[in-house]
């Protein structure tokens, strides 16, 4: 009689344990929730100009580019491939944008044909993006921030600045960026 009961139980216990995970399944594919909409501000193409600053990144001087931002299949992120002109010389880029909704910050993961490659974690407030990272150069710990804020549908401003382990913030890079299509 025992081992009827037992068996009974394990089979109970089975059941119930399918029923919950049939009830913790997605019904249907993972959608994009408002956050990731709200990337759709930089989809399309821009163009940028701007004033980089004499810093460890180069000499000073003009800065132009021309980007290209689409969605990715799914509408969770958004890919940016890019090039343009810098007092280094020609720069060509790619960059992801997204949302982690369980950290409930935006993210961005860039690359560029100068061997770097940097990760950023980001917020919205009132219309200004404000992206901050953390790296090393010449071992040294170089905290980044990237300020980008909305003028209208079609311009932002932008400004790069730099920080080393004890502060001090310096503006590396200002320009603006205008949205051709």
């Amino acid at each position: 009689m025992k081992p009827r009961l037992l068996c009974a139980a394990f089979v109970l216990l089975a059941l119930s344990t399918s029923v919950l995970r049939a009830e913790d399944k997605p019904k249907g594919p993972p959608q994009p929730g408002p956050e990731h909409k709200r990337l759709a501000y930089f989809e399309g193409k821009w163009t940028s100009e701007g004033e980089m600053k004499e810093s460890p990144f180069g000499p000073a001087g003009k800065v132009t580019g021309s980007d290209v931002c689409e969605w990715f299949p799914g509408g969770f992120f958004l890919k940016c491939t890019g090039e343009g002109t810098t007092p280094t010389g020609q720069m060509k880029n790619l960059g992801i944008l997204g949302y982690n909704s369980e950290d409930k910050v935006y993210t961005y993961y860039g690359i560029d044909n100068m061997g770097m490659g940097e990760s950023a974690k980001g917020t919205l407030k009132d219309g200004t993006w404000t992206y901050t990272s953390s790296s090393k150069m010449h071992g040294k710990v170089i905290k980044a921030r990237y300020v980008i804020k909305e003028i209208s549908p079609t311009s932002y401003s932008f400004s790069w600045s730099t920080a080393d382990d004890k502060g001090g913030w310096k503006t590396v890079m200002e320009g603006k960026e205008t949205k051709s299509q």
